[in-house]
């Protein structure tokens, strides 16, 4: 029997019960939900398969070295302390990506370095000055994680190398995609697996049509990387890994309508293009068509799903936003009528412009913004004769259950954890705060793959056949490079850290050389004290 050990899956806020349902889908074992992760056990073919067909995992980490430090000083001497022959030589490269919240520790970065520091001193103290092995940002042969909770230090193998929303198959983007996991965790939240129709009629660079044609043909999101970290492993065991990637037995054929729109015509020309890249174009249909010229929902009006990201405002904008999502309100109410619409949005104001009662509200990080996943279900007449009818708005079940308080969770309960200088509040959760995590990288992500269901199939899908020679070639793909090349080229996305903060050009431009001010408010700023109104002051 293979060896157990530990694990930690790391996701996007918010889907952490829905990353534990796909670990335990895969066999693994102790899956226990975390705060943007999940741990789990499992053995070497638990890890491959975490890897390659986890739809809402940003990266997996495999834990090999625990310890306890009180500042930086003690954080060296027990890097030193551990054997690093173990996991490297002279002649391989590593980097390190650091993740800390402590009071001890400040400083992810510097953090960083004192572990590099380590590892170099370890090496020379024994074999001499200058044989150590080097520091390499993109490509590294061992990529090392270092977490620090308080004085408690992980540090951690990352078995994935670039993470794992950057599939592969996104050969063009829009302004301000929504991520790959990120979008495929809101579509498995809906229940959504391919029985009914599915429509995105804001489908910018098709990020969602896409996610969806996966999960309908249960095709595992791992085929399109040209690599993963482990793969550089010295206990890599490459015939297991190319039994799991050539096993397409699972895969279905797509018999649903999948059905995207946009306003933009170059957006649907992108969505076409990332489309064909996943090998899925042929099961999807994508138009140029403006929100307001819906008149019919597809498929002679089987009720379906509807999964949108409107603009917010935000990076992307519409000319006159309030009557954008009015809009959305109309056609959903006149047009999707047995629907279960499901729209991710930033600003409750423009929820408001909805004009419709959301059955669920699920707090999401789309980035560095708080949001809100708010799910409404379309019926002819009103409330009160469509439950009259023995209809549910929301069938509860323990998922759902178990998402709802895993959120509340999550929700800061003390105001003293906004950290100085941070004036950003969520449009959801004015005066909350979280502390977040700090990060620090001497890496950035990076590689890839394909598969399919046979030799006409492959073609068919962009020829999806991976050849596992160092530097054989891929049919359809190109030359697979291997892990230890030039990672792939993908579009620049938002920090995986969803707490990251900006300056705030209000708070800024108020400071000119005079006490500070702040810009005019619609209402009080604070509530008015007893006090003041008893001395009339």
């Amino acid at each position: 029997m293979s060896t157990q050990f530990e694990m930690v899956a790391k996701t996007f806020a918010g889907l952490e019960n829905v990353l534990a349902e796909e670990l335990r889908g895969i066999g693994a074992q102790d899956v226990q939900p975390g705060k943007r992760m999940v741990s789990f056990s499992g053995n070497l073919e638990t890890l491959y398969r975490a890897n390659f067909c986890c739809r809402t995992a940003l990266r997996i980490l495999k834990p090999f070295y625990k310890f306890a430090a009180a500042d930086a000083d003690e954080l060296y001497e027990k890097i030193k302390e551990y054997d690093w022959s173990s996991l490297m030589d002279v002649t391989d490269t590593f980097a390190i990506d650091s993740v800390v919240n402590s009071d001890e520790f400040t400083h992810s970065r510097f953090v960083t370095y004192r572990v590099k520091d380590g590892i170099v001193d370890w090496f020379q103290d024994r074999l001499g000055a200058g044989k150590r092995p080097g520091v390499r940002l993109d490509g590294a042969d061992i990529l090392i994680n270092v977490h620090i909770a308080g004085r408690e230090v992980t540090l951690s193998l990352d078995s994935s190398g670039e993470s794992l929303h950057k599939r592969g198959y996104r050969v063009a983007q829009t302004e301000a995609p929504i991520n790959e996991v990120l979008a495929a965790g809101i579509i498995l939240m809906t229940g959504w697996r391919g029985e009914t129709p599915f429509v995105d009629p804001m489908c910018g660079s098709g990020t969602f049509l896409c996610e969806a044609a996966l999960i309908a043909g249960n095709i595992n999101p791992g085929i399109f990387r040209r690599g993963f970290a482990f793969e550089k492993w010295p206990d890599f065991n490459r015939e297991l890994f190319e039994e799991i990637y050539h096993d397409d037995s699972a895969e279905r054929e797509i018999s649903c309508p999948i059905i995207g729109a946009d306003i933009s015509p170059k957006a649907v020309a992108i969505s076409k293009e990332n489309l064909k890249s996943a090998g899925v174009a042929r099961y999807v249909t994508v138009e140029k068509r403006a929100l307001s010229q819906w008149e019919e929902a597809p498929a002679d009006g089987v009720p379906g799903v509807l999964v949108s990201n409107p603009p917010y405002g935000e990076r992307i904008s519409a000319p006159d936003m309030d009557a954008l999502y009015e809009t959305i309100g109309n056609r959903l109410k006149n047009v999707f009528k047995g629907y279960h619409a499901w729209i991710i949005g930033y600003k409750s104001e423009y929820f408001d412009k909805i004009g419709l009662a959301a059955s669920e509200r699920i707090p999401l990080y789309n980035g560095a913004l708080e949001c809100q996943l708010r799910e409404y279900v379309i019926f002819e007449g009103n409330k009160r004769d469509f439950l009259a009818a023995g209809n549910k708005l929301k069938e509860r079940d323990d998922r759902k259950t178990a998402e709802r308080d895993a959120a509340k969770e999550r929700r800061p309960e003390r105001r003293g954890e906004f950290r100085k200088g941070d004036s950003r509040k969520s449009d959801f959760q004015k005066g909350d705060a979280r502390r977040g995590e700090m990060r620090a990288s001497f890496v950035k992500d990076g590689f890839a793959g394909g598969k399919g269901r046979g030799a006409s199939e492959r073609k068919e899908r962009g020829g999806r056949e991976r050849n596992f020679s160092r530097d054989g070639e891929m049919p359809g793909r190109g030359v697979h490079t291997g892990y230890d090349k030039r990672p792939m080229s993908a579009p620049e996305t938002p920090s995986e850290n969803p707490l990251a903060m900006r300056r705030n050009p209000s708070a800024l431009k108020s400071i000119s050389g005079k006490a500070p001010s702040l810009p005019a408010a619609d209402g009080p700023i604070m509530r008015s004290r007893g006090w003041r109104k008893k001395n009339n002051e």
